[in-house]
């Protein structure tokens, strides 16, 4: 991941918070050259084991939830929302073939992820609980 991505991902994910059944601060994900975004690229690269349990969701289905905005919502909510589309957007003008791999069972590690420019690996990660 070249410094202007990292330094876009990080700038749009600072002080955000995934919230499933805990919440979890999303940091850039900077993996290694990629000849495709798939699930064993990525057990691999992140340094899981390649029989992990994983489920690819769909990168927009993730990022409805993320930036809907509902009747009523306090600014607070608004903003987040905001944030999450700015976050959304940056993805999207540096990398392609985006997608989130949730890897593990109960205690999952989420990556949402797409190859950069150079054809690495990159993305965000971060931490949700599913019962």
């Amino acid at each position: 991941m070249n410094n202007e991505l990292k330094g876009s991902l990080s700038e749009a994910s600072a002080g955000l918070i995934y919230i499933s059944e805990t919440d979890a601060g999303i940091t850039p994900f900077e993996g290694g050259p990629a000849g495709a975004v798939t699930a064993a690229e990525l057990l691999a690269q992140a340094g899981h084991a390649g029989d992990a349990a994983v489920e690819e969701r769909g990168f927009e289905e993730i990022f409805a939830r993320l930036t809907r905005v509902y009747e009523g919502a306090d600014e607070e909510h608004i903003a987040t929302a905001a944030r999450f589309a700015a976050l959304k957007a940056a993805m999207e003008q540096n990398l392609r073939d985006l997608k989130v791999f949730k890897v593990g069972k109960i205690q999952l590690d989420v990556y949402i992820v797409g190859l950069d420019a150079e054809g690495n690996l990159s993305g965000v990660q971060t931490k949700a609980v599913e019962t």
